[in-house]
């Protein structure tokens, strides 16, 4: 027995000398860290009806999407982009309160907090706004007819408001008015949203059943100047007339952060009968516009009807008629901005990127104000992208029409357009008029085009009226103006530019796109931020996190 109990007092003084002198060894590996685990940090936002977009912080996620099984409660949800931190979801259809879990490779973890969803009081809106209100996110508004903000009073929507506009036969007045917000002179809109809950105006029609000009759209009116008679009459049926405003400073509140979706109703068959996706009369400086997305408009996009406003961060998303529209006088400022088309759909008018006018016919000059102020923006920082493939004049097979040009300058206009890209329209630009109106204006300097980049057109270069072909090549391509023509493959678009369903504007690394841009002329104006590239977009997406692609089927309740 004592025999066995020295036996082992010395494997264990052996095994203790051993480990020792292994603690004693320089050669050790260095111990690994502890890598992080599966983790649910943070969602964003952390409440809201089905079909919100949530955004998921935590660690070890997939970077493939469908790897990431994502349950709201019980309720799987599909999850449209992944990273090793965040996963993006919407909320789905059937999904309650509770928890938000992720799994990956069998193990899961889940949301300190649970996620509320949120069912929203439907407000029916008819008629006059005749006292400052205020629209919260809690509650639907629907708009029934022509609903008018008087002047001296305000609307102010909050953040995450959903505003639907009804069709013609909700009009209460049996007019056969779609839902239209429309806000006098002297009245103001405060629509300030966020890109994590913008505002958003849309169809009363349920997911997959919206279209084209399913309700009216948003108009603002303000007092600054126009060179129409003050008697002219608003388009589509809109009460009163353009007036003969003198404040350029004029304020009609803000648009931020808004969506406008499915708008552009054609009241009759008769022209001009129609209402914009965003219309704007007169509207003045004072006015703050930026990273507004018009989507599906049945008419142009964006309308400016003189006025002096400004506006960043534009977004016409497959229009049926024009993207960018100036008329009467607009003499204002606009600085990145982006169309992108359904080369499937287009207008009986032949669609355009921009249409721009000084008014119809545009010459001679006449009526109280001699056709002054002349129609006189200036644009920068564009890009319009129709189709990678071929382009065609004729009719759309889902339209009404043909498209026609990337840029029809015409009736005497002096629009000018800076550092900008135009791909995939028949005709890149058709410079249009008289010898003594737009000719004149592009050689006085007025009308002036510097930095643009026109590519995959049929034709690049048009003469219209008294404008020859020749003509209008030789101002395009005169060196100092530093515009170009340019074989699509040599732009190194991204290769989702035309991704109708999931777009990235963002030019490849080595696109020379990301240089060459000139600001001599207008474009030293203090509002412009001087960028180095050419089109809407250099390294960031300011679309990303706002702007939705799909609003057919988003669901809105």
């Amino acid at each position: 027995m004592i025999s066995l109990k020295n036996k082992l007092y010395s494997l264990l003084l052996l095994t203790g000398l051993v480990a020792g002198l292994t603690a004693c060894d320089n050669d050790d590996e260095p111990v690994t860290p502890p890598q992080p685990s599966l983790a649910v940090t943070a969602v964003a936002p952390s409440s809201g009806p089905v079909g919100t977009k949530v955004t998921i912080t935590g660690t070890k996620f997939d970077t493939t999407p469908a790897n990431n099984t994502v349950l709201f409660n019980t309720t799987p949800a599909t999850v449209t982009a992944a990273t090793a931190t965040s996963l993006e979801v919407t909320v789905p259809a059937g999904a309650t309160a509770g928890v938000i879990s992720v799994t990956v490779g069998g193990v899961t973890a889940k949301s300190a907090a649970s996620f509320t969803i949120s069912d929203r009081a439907v407000v029916e809106v008819t008629g006059e706004i005749k006292a400052n209100t205020n629209w919260t996110k809690d509650k639907l508004y629907v708009l029934k007819g022509f609903v008018y903000v008087t002047s001296g009073n305000t609307l102010t929507i909050e953040k995450g408001t959903i505003i639907k506009g009804a069709g013609k036969d909700a009009d209460p007045t049996a007019s056969g008015k779609g839902g239209a917000l429309i806000v006098e002179a002297g009245a103001k809109v405060m629509a300030i949203g966020t890109a994590e809950e913008p505002i958003v105006f849309t169809s009363a029609n349920d997911p997959g059943k919206r279209n084209y000009g399913d309700w009216g759209g948003v108009v603002l009116i303000g007092k600054a100047p126009n060179n129409r008679p003050g008697a002219t009459a608003f388009e589509g049926g809109i009460r009163g007339t353009i007036g003969t405003g003198t404040a350029a400073d004029d304020n009609s509140g803000t648009l931020q952060y808004v969506r406008i979706e499915f708008g552009g109703i054609a009241l009759s068959a008769t022209a001009n009968s129609e209402i914009n996706g965003l219309t704007l009369y007169g509207v003045g400086s004072g006015t703050v516009i930026d990273h507004v997305q018009v989507s599906y408009s049945g008419d142009d996009s964006y309308e400016w009807f003189g006025g002096t406003v400004n506006a960043k961060n534009l977004i016409a998303f497959r229009g049926f008629d024009d993207d960018f529209d100036t008329d009467w006088g607009f003499t204002g400022k606009v600085q990145y901005a982006v169309s992108l088309r359904d080369p499937q759909v287009a207008d009986q008018s032949a669609s355009n990127g921009f249409e721009s006018d000084n008014y119809s016919p545009g010459e001679p000059a006449t009526g109280p104000n001699n056709g002054l102020p002349l129609t006189e923006p200036t644009f920068a920082n564009v890009s319009h992208f129709v189709t990678d493939k071929t382009p065609s004049t004729a009719p759309t097979p889902n339209g009404s029409g043909s498209y026609q040009s990337a840029m029809h300058l015409r009736r005497n206009t002096a629009i000018s357009i800076l550092n900008s890209v135009f791909v995939g329209a028949p005709e890149g630009l058709r410079l249009d008029g008289t010898a003594t109106g737009t000719w004149k204006n592009a050689q006085d300097g007025k009308l002036d085009l510097r930095g643009i980049v026109l590519s995959n057109n049929l034709t690049a270069i048009v003469g219209k009226a008294d404008i020859t072909n020749d003509q209008a090549t030789t101002y395009f391509n005169t060196a100092a103006r530093k515009n170009e023509v340019k074989d699509m493959a040599s732009l190194l678009l991204n290769t989702a530019t035309f991704n109708l369903a999931a777009p990235n504007f963002l030019p490849q690394a080595t696109s020379p796109l990301l240089a060459g841009a000139t600001w001599e002329g207008k474009g030293a104006d203090a509002f412009f931020t001087k960028e180095l590239f050419r089109g809407a977009f250099g390294t960031t997406d300011w679309t990303k996190g706002w702007a939705n692609w799909d609003p057919q089927n988003t669901i809105y309740k």
